[in-house]
């Protein structure tokens, strides 16, 4: 990337280097991990939540950092200029709290207009609708998220959710520079409480839904409520689109009087800035929804299925309403969206079951999956899912309720059973069932799809849950390839 900034610019707003040797020290690239480090990049050592970067500070010297900056864990130390192996090695104190801004100096996205989708379930499928949206109608777009990082066509893998505050900065400067004019991204509680989007300028943000997901991290559902609604009140976010479906989406409006309210129901009252249903239809050609609000009447159509993803499309239709998108351009290529990958996604064969592999890995998404799939279900509806090992244990028996409660025929396996025997997962989820005698446990995904396809009818539905686009699995402390998609196509063409 063309960027750069001499290290007095860069530091500017937190300290004055007096040093003259070190005024017109050029920082182009900021890196965070000392093993990806080359000769000329500026290592930034913080104390974070997984580890103490300080620690690798001689390595990241070692591969080439021409400076460091490093956290001090005094006031006192702030601003300090030490050398090591004549590598400058400048102390900054709560540094950690301000890495987004820093980045943001170095990369600036002066001409991007960033969209941030926060929520338990719907991040992943509404950041790529908007982005291929945006693209039907002649917007480069890219997006950063569960799925990867780049353009639609053009993915690169991504370790998290939400990167580190100089990866997503420098991420999206690199986008920018290769002609995006929007970003569509996915924000995660962590990244949230962490601060790795502190600094971004967010055109809009979206809220999806909360419901019961990594309670390991945050505690309880207030602190993880709080740390979802921080987008909209600690960050930096011109428009607001809240799910008021949602009860937490709902009860957010009154402390958020300026966002827009968007509902698969006709409101209560008056709300000018609002946009609702006025009638849902569900087919099994896809959704289509009659709408009244703020930008006038229309009616959407779309080739997806189910109810939440006729909430994903109508709070995308939203956004891109809200950054001035043109309702009838919109409604005219609304036909053209596609499922995203391993999202409600259909494989299918004539005169065979049908299966649909599906990400849902909580409660709440499970649920919502199985709904959306009994009105397209002639047959019998089953449900294949597991749930993954060094993760929130309650969700699991939940999980099990809602399959037995909503699917015809449950099958238990694994999902990423990680350092977790699992067999301890599969028992919690057993604690979760009624009728446990009635599942089938079968620790193979892929035993588990074909023992499901092998007694199923044709007019059957199985529901392959919890891994949706990824192609790995997590066992013991070994990552291996495994894809529900391609066992869903080997297993079709066996049969």
């Amino acid at each position: 990337m063309n960027v750069g900034a001499s290290l007095v610019e860069l530091l500017a707003p937190w300290i004055v280097i007096k040093d003259k040797k070190l005024s017109d020290l050029p920082v182009s690239v900021l890196k965070m991990d000392s093993r990806m480090v080359v000769d000329g990049d500026t290592f930034v050592a913080v104390n974070g939540h997984a580890a103490d970067g300080r620690q690798f500070i001689p390595a990241a010297i070692e591969k080439g950092a021409n400076l460091v900056l490093a956290q001090s864990d005094t006031e006192a130390e702030h601003g300090n200029v030490t050398y090591l192996s004549e590598t400058p090695v400048i102390s900054f104190y709560q540094l950690d709290q301000v890495l987004s801004e820093l980045a943001l100096r170095l990369y600036p996205l002066d001409h991007l207009n960033i969209i941030g989708v926060t929520g338990t379930n719907g991040k992943t499928t509404i950041s790529q609708l908007i982005a291929q949206w945006l693209e039907l109608l002649g917007h480069k777009t890219s997006v950063m998220g569960t799925t990867g990082n780049g353009f639609l066509q053009h993915l690169s893998s991504a370790r998290n959710t939400t990167g580190s505050p100089i990866e997503i900065v420098s991420t999206l400067a690199s986008h920018q520079q290769s002609g995006a004019e929007y970003a569509s991204i996915e924000v995660s509680s962590h990244g949230l409480v962490q601060g790795r989007v502190k600094a971004i300028p967010f055109k809009v943000g979206i809220f999806t839904n909360l419901s019961r997901d990594h309670l390991d991290y945050h505690g309880d559902m207030n602190s993880y409520a709080l740390a979802k609604k921080s987008l909209f009140t600690a960050h930096h976010c011109e428009h607001a689109i809240i799910n008021v479906d949602d009860k937490e989406g709902a009860a957010w409006m009154t402390s958020l009087p300026n966002a827009i309210s968007v509902s698969l129901s006709e409101p209560v009252g008056e709300n000018k800035k609002s946009l609702w249903a006025t009638k849902t239809q569900y087919t099994e050609h896809g959704i289509e929804i009659h709408y009244d609000g703020r930008w006038g009447t229309g009616v959407l159509r779309t080739p997806l299925i189910g109810e939440f993803n006729a909430s994903n499309l109508f709070l995308s239709f939203a956004s891109l309403l809200a950054l001035g998108m043109d309702s009838e351009s919109l409604l005219a290529t609304a036909p053209e969206l596609t499922p995203v990958i391993g999202r409600m996604e259909l494989f299918s064969r004539p005169d065979k079951p049908k299966v649909v592999v599906d990400y849902a890995h909580t409660p709440d998404a499970l649920e919502k999956a199985l709904n959306a799939l009994r009105i397209h279900c002639e047959g019998k509806l089953w449900a294949v899912f597991g749930c993954g090992g060094d993760r929130d244990t309650g969700k699991r028996p939940l999980m099990a309720e809602v399959a037995e409660r909503l699917a015809d025929r449950v099958i238990l396996t694994d999902d990423n059973p990680r350092t977790e025997p699992a067999q301890n997962i599969i028992q919690d989820m057993l604690a979760g069932l009624k009728n446990p005698h009635q599942v089938t446990v079968i620790h193979s995904r892929f035993d588990a799809l074909q023992s499901a396809l092998n007694q199923a009818d044709d007019k059957d539905i199985i529901l392959l849950a919890g891994k949706g686009h990824e192609d790995y699995q997590i066992i013991g402390r070994e990552t291996i390839h495994y894809s529900d998609r391609e066992s869903a196509e080997t297993l079709l063409e066996a049969i």
